[in-house]
């Protein structure tokens, strides 16, 4: 089957459905979410994610926070996903369904994957992501929204690519980088200015750390790195090889890196500024 066919199209008689949302809807449809299951109040949100292409690939990343109204519902959560080797999504909007979309999704590239014995292309995962979304617009409808970037290495055009989505399922390619969630214009100001097409690697990983450290300093729903209780943004990168997540300690270095280059040029005047570091442990 070409791979470009589309996901909404309906499968031929006798056989296997492609999709792995459709086959499941079709053999256990209560195991599938919905509206009853979840509840708007009190849902927590996750913010700040964002996304940038280096001269090999392209950087994804995301704070740790996720709040309630105007407290923290949890300091450490998880924004950043693989959805296959040369993939990942970054959530942001209600967490609890942005994560339940985000694993469907993982299961449904697999899924047609282990059917079609072949990825499916970057462009064809993109609007699968879109059609998931347009899916959800009942519970966005509700509060319960979920607005995810994407990106991935495209290994026939041989360069990293962001795609950025509204609530409803309308996806935008971003030629070089976008932010999106609380701080996202915060983060969006800092990378713009440090931001060039020819980008290594570990430059644009300082920039996506930098740009969310800025986020967290001028939006309550952004967590800053919290050195007291080790919590780093998740960052990772893309490429021919794959995806890679950077480590905690790596994390922790560029962050000690980027305080040190702030506290010379009279930014930081003390460790204790930073957000989370004068917090005591509940």
């Amino acid at each position: 089957m070409d791979s470009n066919v589309p996901f909404d199209q309906a499968p031929a008689a006798g056989i296997e459905p492609t999709s792995f949302s459709d086959l499941v809807r079709e053999n256990r449809p209560e195991a599938l979410p919905s509206v009853e299951q979840s509840a708007a109040a009190e849902a927590p949100h996750a913010t700040t994610i964002l996304a940038l292409r280096y001269d090999e690939g392209v950087v994804i990343a995301g704070d740790r926070r996720a709040t309630e109204g105007y407290s923290i519902a949890h300091r450490s959560i998880e924004k950043v996903f693989p959805t296959d080797e040369h993939s990942a999504v970054a959530i942001a909007g209600t967490a609890g369904p942005a994560i339940d979309m985000t694993r469907l999704f993982q299961t449904e590239l697999e899924h047609y994957e282990k059917i079609e014995g072949e990825q499916l292309t970057l462009e064809g995962k993109a609007n699968k992501l879109a059609q998931m979304l347009r899916a959800n617009l009942p519970m966005a409808m509700q509060g319960l929204g979920v607005i995810p970037l994407f990106a991935g290495y495209d290994l026939g055009r041989g360069l990293g690519r962001i795609f950025k989505y509204d609530m409803v399922g309308g996806r935008y390619e971003q030629e070089d980088f976008w932010a999106v969630g609380s701080g996202g214009r915060d983060a969006r100001a800092t990378i713009k200015k440090r931001y060039r097409p020819d980008l290594p690697r570990d430059e644009a990983v300082k920039i996506a750390l930098e740009a969310l450290y800025d986020a967290s300093e001028e939006d309550v729903g952004t967590g800053g790195p919290d050195v007291l209780r080790s919590i780093y943004p998740n960052i990772a990168f893309i490429s021919r090889e794959g995806y890679r997540r950077i480590g905690e300690e790596e994390i922790a270095a560029l962050f000690d890196a980027l305080l040190e280059e702030r506290k010379a040029a009279g930014r930081v005047h003390s460790r204790e500024s930073v957000p989370g570091s004068h917090e005591v442990n509940q």
